[in-house]
């Protein structure tokens, strides 16, 4: 049965030259990076060449760059580390409504320890308005976190603009670049953002590691105590084989980013406009400008994400549904809710990414397979009525 894989923005394969990179580290490189034997000095040579390749994919300073496990933990760090290291008695925070949880919980989580949150909306495409940011600003204001690119629907956000805003108030502003890293290019001086979350199994590196860009002169408060590894900002003793992977990954997306952009972009477009022609009832969720390159969700009405998933998974492909499992009962996503779609049309919606590996075969398999199988899924719904045969004159 073919395989074929469309939920890129859930995770990636290890790129072939990643492992390569890697496996020195994961054998007879086997040093830690804070001995100041030969042994560990190469482990440091190996984590630092990947700093330096971390931060050109983003066009910041070596310096500025702190490795972590993960996204989640470069989101949490810079969130609760800006607010921590605020004098401000009262504090408040600005996030949107379609956060990554990594975001969304963190706030939650201030708001339970006295932190005040706003939650500022999106339009239907699943956009900011930064006019909607300015009028939330107080003088409480200590964090603005709004992320690059949304994961569902690959919606871009007008960074560079908030950034002014908050700069202009003299607010720290953070944005997750988890799901923009690789897709888009991203100048960090241009963005003008005081912190960047990154994560490297998105971009063909290995699960486990991330990176946090922190801007000279911002203040941040460590979540953990310890040893002085990465400038003090994430003690404990680094990931080197993780982050040398990380480094090699950033530096294959630095390299082949425009390209690729625009071969997935093509590719991404041709299954859209195949699957809207062939399937009625079906539309494109979001903003079909305004997006990264790879990514696309559609709903598909009359029928549940869920079983569509399972179905395309035993024609042989994956994709996801923005849908959550809560306490048996499934919850639509949180994202296509927030631009306004119904419960159950945000149900009914998957979300395709695409990846290095996939190509013109793989759209064309997708088209040949899933016109079937929504159609065999509808007619197993209440809340369907088949149109009716054409009678002859």
């Amino acid at each position: 049965m073919r395989r074929v894989y469309l939920d890129h923005n859930a995770t990636t394969p290890l790129a072939r030259e990643v492992v390569e990179a890697m496996m020195p580290y994961l054998t007879e490189e086997y040093g830690n990076a804070s001995s100041i034997h030969s042994v560990g000095q190469r482990a440091r040579a190996g984590v630092e060449q990947a700093r330096a390749q971390v931060a050109a994919l983003i066009g910041a300073r070596e310096k500025d760059v702190i490795f972590t496990s993960g996204g989640t933990e470069a989101d949490n760090l810079a969130i609760r580390g800006a607010v921590g290291a605020s004098a401000k008695s009262a504090k408040h925070v600005i996030t949107s409504t379609i956060e990554h949880h990594a975001v969304l919980n963190t706030c939650q989580a201030l708001e339970a320890e006295g932190v005040r949150v706003t939650y500022v909306s999106v339009n239907r495409a699943g956009v900011v308005d930064p006019e909607d940011v300015r009028r939330a600003l107080t003088p409480d204001t200590v964090l603005i976190t709004i992320m690059q690119a949304n994961n569902e629907l690959g919606s871009v956000q007008p960074i560079a603009e908030i950034a002014r805003l908050a700069r202009a108030h003299k607010v720290a502003f953070h944005t997750d670049a988890v799901q923009s890293a690789g897709k888009l290019p991203i100048r960090v001086e241009e963005l003008g953002v005081d912190l960047l979350s990154l994560s490297a199994h998105k971009i063909y590196g290995p699960k486990g590691v991330g990176a946090l860009y922190i801007r000279r002169g911002t203040r941040l408060k460590p979540l953990m105590f310890g040893g002085h590894h990465e400038r003090d900002r994430r003690p404990g003793t680094e990931n080197v084989a993780g982050i040398v992977g990380f480094g090699k990954a950033a530096e294959l997306a630095r390299l082949h980013l425009e390209e690729e952009a625009k071969r997935l972009a093509a590719l991404r477009d041709e299954l859209e406009r195949r699957l809207l022609a062939r399937i009625p009832h079906t539309g494109l969720n979001g903003d079909p400008a305004r997006r990264t390159p790879n990514t696309t969700n559609l709903y598909f009405d009359f029928i549940e994400g869920e079983p569509l998933v399972i179905a395309l998974d035993l024609k042989g492909i994956a994709c996801s549904t923005g849908a959550a499992c809560s306490s048996g009962a499934v919850e639509p996503s949180h994202v296509l809710t927030a631009i306004g779609l119904p419960p159950e049309r945000a149900r009914a919606s998957l979300r395709f990414s695409f990846g290095r590996a996939n190509t013109a075969a793989d759209v064309d398999y997708v088209v040949e397979v899933l016109p079937g199988v929504v159609e065999h899924l509808r007619e197993l719904s209440p809340l369907y009525k088949k149109p009716a045969p054409a009678t002859a004159d």
